[in-house]
């Protein structure tokens, strides 16, 4: 195997050279680990379990480049993580006097965990950073288009008008939850540590006289939350890191799957400010940001669900429940940071065409405000014959290839109305400013 063996990901455009890559690849997982273990030992010396002299030389020792990422991953296997073979690794680096309070009280586990919350920590800063900008974007937008008419659809055909603002406002809110639960997230990850079976017995062998204290020192050299418990089989912050990672997916996998129907040749209402190349056909600007957004807010869900499934882990250590949340919460941490990287370009570049939306407006015949003349000739037409006349202009409409407000000037009982104001469609988007506004307040 030679260096082009690594996981560049070249099926995964998605997040290939994204922040999220080099925040979770094998070096920085490798970096995390060896984190974890100088910090163990950093907190141990803190409070009088080991030398100051034991924690500067686990320290200088720990740096990733001294060690070899593939032989790690190769000799993992006999033991089924890689912390067994790092810790021998780093134990021979720092030598004979201080080696032996290397992971000294720890287990495999510990230290995994802890450096899987470290690597979660530093893939979610600049995930959260992507979301700030993005929300930024969707607010300029929102308040740029709060009386941009446009179609309405339910259920893929038009319903009634809304506004380009309201809807960009209603992408901004969901980016803002996503925003929210992703930092409640991040500043509550804990390190883990409990010994080989979360009792801590081990550092009371080694002379520790409270060793409830010692995951608090473990958690401040490492910049983590305290845990209240030993979380080895109590697995609350992975699946909150998989609700979080899962809705930021949805979240942008909403706006991406707008785009991507709006942006539809014959449609055409937005566009991507930057629309990739086909191989084949020369006049193509694919949505290819949208496309790359979709594509991971379709895995991310089953990714969740198996870090879900792993809360019903078994005695004080599963066997393959805590091994099958490695691979997937990498993945998840890459498809989110990769998705929010492709937003910010999105929404920041996104073309609104405005007169398009107006356009697509009568593609009814004015059917589109059929709602709003349902209530408004009522009063004047009484129910049963509001209804009959409407019903009866609406199959007129298509089949005389006439507006609807042509028809209802015809119409001698409605001679006196106006007909112009009830059936502009830009005139019926009912609360949408008010509501696009109220949705800008939020910060």
């Amino acid at each position: 195997m030679t260096s082009a063996d690594a996981d560049t990901g070249l099926l995964a455009p998605g997040w290939a050279g994204s922040p999220a890559a080099f925040a979770t690849s094998d070096s920085a997982f490798l970096r995390a680990l060896l984190d974890a273990e100088a910090a163990l030992t950093r907190a141990q010396a803190a409070l009088g379990l080991a030398p100051e002299e034991a924690a500067r030389a686990v320290t200088e020792a720990a740096r990733a480049d001294r060690y070899d990422v593939r032989s790690l991953a190769e000799r993992a296997r006999a033991g089924g993580n890689p912390v067994i073979p790092l810790v021998a690794d780093l134990t021979q680096a720092v030598g004979e006097e201080y080696g032996p309070y290397v992971h000294r009280g720890a287990t495999s586990q510990d230290i995994m965990d802890t450096a899987m919350m470290l690597v979660a920590e530093r893939a979610l800063d600049p995930v959260l950073d992507d979301l700030g900008r993005t929300e930024r974007a969707l607010a300029r937008t929102a308040a740029e288009h709060r009386d941009t008419a446009m179609p309405g659809r339910t259920l893929t055909q038009h319903a009634v008008p809304t506004t380009f603002g309201l809807k960009a406002a209603g992408w901004r809110s969901l980016v803002l939850d996503a925003r929210d639960r992703a930092t409640a997230v991040r500043d509550g990850l804990p390190a883990q540590l409990g010994g080989a079976a979360g009792t801590l017995a081990a550092f009371s062998a080694y002379g520790a006289e409270d060793a409830t204290a010692l995951p608090a020192a473990y958690a401040r050299e490492l910049g983590l939350r305290e845990p209240l418990l030993p979380w080895h089989t109590l697995r609350t912050p992975i699946a909150d890191l998989a609700g979080c990672l899962a809705l930021t997916a949805g979240a942008l996998g909403k706006i991406a799957a707008d785009v991507l129907t709006l942006s539809r040749t014959e449609i055409a209402e937005v566009a991507e400010g930057s629309g990739g190349g086909s191989s084949a056909m020369p006049h193509k600007a694919n949505p290819v940001r949208s496309t790359l957004i979709a594509a991971a807010a379709r895995r991310a869900p089953q990714l969740a669900a198996t870090l879900y499934g792993s809360l019903a882990a078994e005695d004080e250590r599963p066997a393959g429940a805590w091994h099958a949340e490695w691979e997937p919460l990498r993945d998840l941490l890459r498809l989110v940071g990769g998705a929010a990287r492709d937003a910010v370009e999105l929404t920041e570049g996104l073309l609104v065409h405005a007169d398009t939306m107006r356009e697509h407006l009568a593609l009814t015949h004015g059917l589109v405000v059929s709602e709003r003349l349902s209530a408004e000739l009522a009063p004047v037409l009484g129910r049963a014959r509001a209804k009959a006349l409407l019903t009866g202009l609406a199959r007129r409409t298509y089949g005389e290839g006439r507006s609807l407000r042509e028809l209802l000037g015809e119409e001698p009982e409605l001679k006196d109305i106006d007909l112009d104001e009830l059936t502009d469609p830009a005139r019926y988007t009912g609360s949408a400013g008010t509501l696009t506004d109220r949705a800008l307040e939020r910060r």
